[in-house]
Formats: structure tokens, sequence, C-alpha cells
């Protein structure tokens, strides 16, 4: 069993962990502490269970909004996005 934990910034600093299926929450200030607190809180969780995660996966998720008007046109906003995440610009849009 592999337990997924989406991972996001913390509006007071720092990070913010749930796991996805499973009441299991916990924070911390730098990634290293994050990421013993997961085990901590995940070993505790699952204690008296009779399955147990073999693997914990940490999903680290950055919402941002982008104006597509600060971008200039929509064909350079989609260039900028295209190049952002590497899509193959040779076609024509």
């Amino acid at each position: 069993m592999e337990l997924i934990f989406e991972i996001r910034d913390a509006e007071e600093g720092g990070y913010f962990a749930r796991a996805l299926g499973h009441a299991i929450f916990t924070q911390a200030e730098t990634w290293e502490e994050l990421r013993s607190n997961v085990l901590e809180a995940t070993t505790l969780h699952f204690e008296n269970a009779s399955i147990h995660p073999r693997l914990v996966q940490l999903h680290y998720v950055k919402d941002e909004l982008i104006p597509v008007e600060a971008a200039g046109s929509c064909r350079t906003a989609y260039l900028r996005i295209a190049w952002l995440v590497g899509w193959n610009t040779s076609a024509t849009v």
C-alpha cells in the first residue's frame, strides 16, 4: 500500500500535509521536519491496523493564479505557458 500526502504551503509559513483517503494531518516549518512529522503521524495512525503503508509519497502542490492580460496577447500567454510546462509549440495555435 502506498500512502499519498498532499503538501501545501501553510499561510503562516512552513508546510501543511494531509493524507489522501485517511484522516492524517501534520505541519512543519521545514521540509526535513515535515518528512519526519509525516512518518511519525503515519506510524501512529496505522499503529493497530492490520495493514501498513510500505511507501509514503509527498506530493507538493502550489497554486498560482496568472492573469492572461498581464502576459499581453493570448498567443504570448500560450507560448509562455507552453514553454514553462514543456509543450511542443511547433504546432499552429
